[in-house]
């Protein structure tokens, strides 16, 4: 079992009442599986794929990692964000090798083999020296996306990734993700409101009710 939420509940105050965002969730996922949380706008999903990976926590309720309680964020969860999260004093290539060349895992030779080989994929090759105020938002997006994706991680979690690139990317990088999916047997948890995307992309779909959040039968 990678991934294990146990009766989750989580409420939010505001400046005008306290609501309620997600209520008794319960969700097993297995080992390599990509499961994709599908719902509409409020009914959650962010919020739980936000607590999953430690970034917020449950009002009640418990989270495990492959049998560890999640406390708090985990080098061995990568989390890809709905708005682009790049360091502005990066490049592009730099920006995409900076997990890399931190793990130590390979040659930096290897690293810039690999990094140039993804950004060719998705048409930034033109675009590696370039730094993130130069980049559309939704080459930006890829930028990240890309960088997530080379880092391989037992666990990856994905909140509307695509959302804001392009048809013909888009495709490209579902492509790459489950190309890396298959290949590193990655436990992706991935947030969306596109059923065909869903379809598309997973092994499993779980649809999640409105606010406040439940998981369907």
């Amino acid at each position: 079992m990678a991934i294990d939420i146990k009766n989750v509940s989580k409420s939010f105050v505001t400046k005008d009442k306290d609501f309620m965002a997600l209520k008794d969730v319960n969700l097993h996922v297995d080992d390599g599986e990509l499961i994709c949380l599908l719902g509409p706008s409020g009914c959650g999903k962010t919020t739980l794929l936000r607590m999953v990976a430690g970034l917020e926590t449950p009002d009640c309720g418990e989270i495990y990692d492959r049998g560890e309680l999640v406390e708090g964020p985990s080098k061995e969860r990568g989390f890809i964000f709905q708005q682009y999260s790049l360091f502005p004093w990066l490049n592009v290539l730099d920006n995409v090798m900076f997990g890399l060349n931190l793990s130590g895992e390979n040659s930096k030779e290897e690293n810039l083999a690999a990094a140039e080989r993804y950004l060719e994929r998705v048409g930034l090759a033109d675009f590696k020296y370039s730094y993130p105020h130069e980049l559309s938002g939704g080459m930006k997006q890829r930028v990240a996306i890309i960088r997530s994706l080379l880092n391989h991680t037992p666990v990856l979690l994905m909140d509307e990734p695509f959302s804001a690139v392009d048809m013909l990317n888009r495709h490209t990088l579902q492509e790459q993700l489950i190309g890396v999916w298959k290949r590193f047997e990655t436990t992706i948890l991935f947030v969306t409101h596109d059923v065909d995307e869903a379809v598309y992309l997973a092994d499993k779909i779980v649809i999640m009710d409105k606010r406040p959040g439940r998981i369907k039968d």
